[in-house]
């Protein structure tokens, strides 16, 4: 079940120096992290409201217009918030079951979630297509390519709802704006911006990790007389092209890009094929690697057996993210740090390490890894001292990996510069540029590849609150954090399911937690509605259980969340703001996650959950 070998990087995949002096590499990263603090946790950045300050921000550029369609009043056995995959796939397995009472909400005014957003010039999957695309296997689908571009993504997830049937369920450009459970008809009542008023016997909400853009905490902003945007709502009016680049109206333009994130990364090797000029300003420089991208081999991919799919996709997750298995036949990038520190584990100890052995060889492999991307950067970048600003020095998971062949070229280009702002942070935006230091650079157009809301609670994000049983409100549950069992229900909050990170597992492929996400939901409803039972939420002992096994497990992550560089995964090195979710409110290995919700599904006693009938 291998894929077609890809195009190699002669430079890259096996290191070419042994580490020996820890110490050094110790400080080296101590130092570079140092640079960053202290540092003011979420509020490094600024959100952006759905009304207020920075709403114009937030502006749907894909949109036709306003929506049209008239107030809607309905009673139904679910609705669901939210039209990203999560929402695709609650709808389609919701059908599967026979329930096709229930509407689809979102602020969107089409599916696709992330990819509906998403539409920056070079936008691409940093999964491999064949297992982050759901149900390949149902359709019948050939992604084009390895790594899908953006728009293909958004495509299939409008065609993957067409073949379902979902946009008759659908109600687009619509946002929630107050939801209360009425206990005398067990009933959510859920009212939203448009004036339409649902009353549902279950509602699912999928907050969406990558769908409310933030700003970085910089004064001056709105004092900016050029133009500007965040990367999730690309103004292609005003650069010209589209995702896959073109973009000719930056010919004569002075362009400026706050980020090198994943985002960053794909979007500025088009900015600086295009743009006059184009600077860089870069708090912390991301790790890239080779993409090893292909063209799908259609005889490979229509080869493979039925049940391809999931085994593919579990295989990744217990090698990609925890060094269970050598086992995977995906071999990206991934995958080959994975067993390289698979196999340090094994030189080190054989087949039962100890946990010094381990702990050891994880580390020593960790910083080979990353001397061998340096010395990719010295291969590309010309330029020394630009070179030097691209190196990372820190752990490979402090931050998402990066994956680009079109990145670190762009800076061997005479008008692209680089800023280093880790040390020197942005002093502040004026009317005619940034201001770093005693330099002020003047630019006609300011980019915010700055990402989204992290470290903000629930009801902050989602942008509402939620009225519970006996008069809890979730804004006041959720203070410090959420409270879930098993990262799906709440107590005091019937019939409420949360999904996505709150409280669940990390996994680098989230399409994989979504499909897993969903069909566990649509059990519970499924039971729920054959059973004739009324209400369900935990009991208070299942959810303080579970509350007490993610403390463990965040415990167990503090220090290494400490050591790393600021950034999302440790909500900006404020590791005991347990608002973020990706902080507090994750369990470990994610293949024992699903695992544990397999079982719970077939023992069918619906442990933890007190129920009404």
């Amino acid at each position: 079940m291998t894929a077609p070998d890809t195009t190699r990087d002669p430079h890259l995949w096996e290191p070419q120096r042994k580490v020996d002096d820890l110490e050094w590499f110790r400080k080296k990263y101590a130092e570079e992290r140092d640079k960053r603090l202290p540092n003011t946790g979420a509020d490094t950045f600024q959100a952006i409201d759905f009304e207020g300050r920075f709403a114009d921000f937030d502006a749907d550029p894909h949109a036709e217009g306003p929506r049209t369609t008239p107030p809607q009043t309905a009673d139904l056995d679910m609705l669901v918030i939210g039209a990203g995959f999560m929402g695709i796939s609650t709808g389609i397995e919701l059908k599967k079951i026979g329930v096709t009472n229930f509407k689809i909400l979102d602020v969107a005014a089409d599916f696709g979630g992330t990819w509906y957003w998403n539409r920056y010039p070079g936008v691409r999957c940093d999964i491999e297509s064949y297992i982050y695309l759901p149900y390949l296997e149902e359709t019948g689908y050939v992604p084009t390519e390895r790594y899908t571009r953006g728009s293909e993504i958004f495509a299939y997830t409008q065609s993957l709802c067409k073949q379902f049937g979902l946009y008759e369920n659908a109600l687009f450009q619509t946002r929630v704006t107050e939801m209360e459970w009425d206990e005398d008809t067990a009933r959510w009542t859920v009212r939203t911006d448009g004036g339409d008023v649902f009353r549902a016997r279950f509602v699912s909400t999928q907050s969406g990790l990558f769908s409310r853009p933030q700003l970085p905490g910089i004064p001056g902003i709105e004092k900016f007389a050029g133009h500007s945007f965040h990367t999730s709502r690309w103004d292609y009016d005003y650069t010209g092209g589209d995702t896959t680049g073109n973009l000719t109206g930056l010919r004569d333009k002075r362009v400026a890009i706050i980020g090198t994130g994943a985002t960053g990364i794909q979007a500025i090797p088009h900015l600086a094929e295009h743009a006059k000029s184009l600077v860089v300003f870069q708090r912390t420089p991301s790790q890239i690697a080779p993409r090893e991208n292909a063209p799908t081999d259609v005889d490979w991919f229509e080869s493979l057996p039925a049940g391809w799919q999931k085994e593919r996709r579990v295989s990744f997750d217990k090698c990609a993210m925890d060094r269970a298995t050598a086992d995977c036949d995906v071999d990206d990038g991934w995958i080959k740090f994975a067993k390289y520190q698979l196999r340090a584990i094994y030189e080190a100890g054989g087949m039962e390490p100890t946990l010094e052995q381990y702990m050891d060889a994880m580390e020593r492999s960790d910083y080979e890894w990353n001397e061998m991307l340096r010395d990719r950067v010295d291969a590309i970048v010309k330029d020394p001292a630009k070179a030097e600003k691209l190196k990372t020095y820190y752990r490979t998971m402090c931050k998402r990996p990066g994956f680009s062949d079109d990145f670190l070229p762009v800076f061997n280009k005479e008008s692209v510069d680089i800023v280093d702002t880790s040390s020197t942070p942005i002093d502040r935006i004026t009317e005619k540029g940034i201001v770093v230091g005693d330099r002020e650079y003047e630019v006609d157009l300011i980019i915010y590849a700055t990402g989204f809301q992290q470290g903000r609670t629930w009801t902050d994000k989602a942008g509402y609150d939620v009225l519970g049983r006996n008069g809890n409100r979730l804004s006041k549950k959720f203070a410090e954090g959420a409270s879930t069992y098993h990262g799906f229900l709440s107590k005091d909050f019937p019939n409420l399911f949360f999904l996505g990170f709150v409280q669940s597992t990390q996994v680098s492929n989230i399409s994989n937690l979504i499909d897993n996400q969903a069909r566990h939901m649509v059990y519970m409803v499924g039971k729920c509605l054959k059973e004739d039972i009324r209400a369900i939420e935990p009991t208070a002992e299942a959810e303080a259980g579970w509350n007490a096994v993610l403390a463990e497990h965040a415990e167990m992550r503090r220090d290494w969340n400490l050591t790393c560089t600021p950034g999302h995964y440790n909500n900006e090195g404020r590791v005991d703001d347990k608002r973020s979710t990706l902080v507090g409110g994750l369990y470990g290995p994610g293949y024992e996650y699903f695992e544990m919700l397999e079982k719970w599904r077939e023992d069918d006693t619906f442990d933890g959950i007190a129920t009404t009938r």
